[in-house]
């Protein structure tokens, strides 16, 4: 019997405008009250003009998010705690990589902190050059070429 639990969740994609509030309550929630991220620098420009994905669990509530620039870059993923490891980050960056193929883009780029780097790489993205510290957290660039 596997441990492995994949949680019930849906997806929604669409703009800030529409998915402000739900993206934002789980990105404050991981990035500016779990890892200490500044509150004035979590939020930027990019978010207006971002795809956004967000994961509701089966009770309606947002539990992760994440979004695609019009650059190809994906960024601000982030799974409430209580849903880590039932795969809602894979299926949020399953959904950004198809929002990506879509948009016809031929690469993707993220920004990784470190500890996660694994995840990204079992979703066929590969670390390029050195280890670096953004938001005082350590970071990797890491790519994923579309076909």
């Amino acid at each position: 019997m596997s441990t492995n639990k994949q949680a019930t969740v849906h997806i929604a994609l669409g703009t800030w405008d529409r998915l402000r509030e739900d993206a934002y309550s789980v990105r404050h929630e991981v990035f500016v009250v779990e890892q200490k991220v500044p509150p004035e620098i979590e939020l930027d420009d990019d978010d207006a003009v971002s795809v956004h994905a967000v994961a509701y669990g089966p009770d309606g509530t947002p539990i992760g998010t994440g979004r695609l620039l019009p650059d190809g870059h994906i960024g601000r993923m982030a799974v409430h705690k209580r849903a880590r490891g039932m795969g809602v980050g894979g299926q949020l960056l399953d959904a950004l990589i198809e929002q990506g193929h879509g948009d016809g883009h031929r690469m993707l780029v993220l920004h990784a902190q470190t500890h996660a780097a694994g995840f990204y790489k079992a979703h066929g993205f590969t670390v390029e050059g050195e280890e670096f510290v953004e938001a005082g957290i350590p970071h990797v660039v890491m790519t994923r070429v579309l076909k």
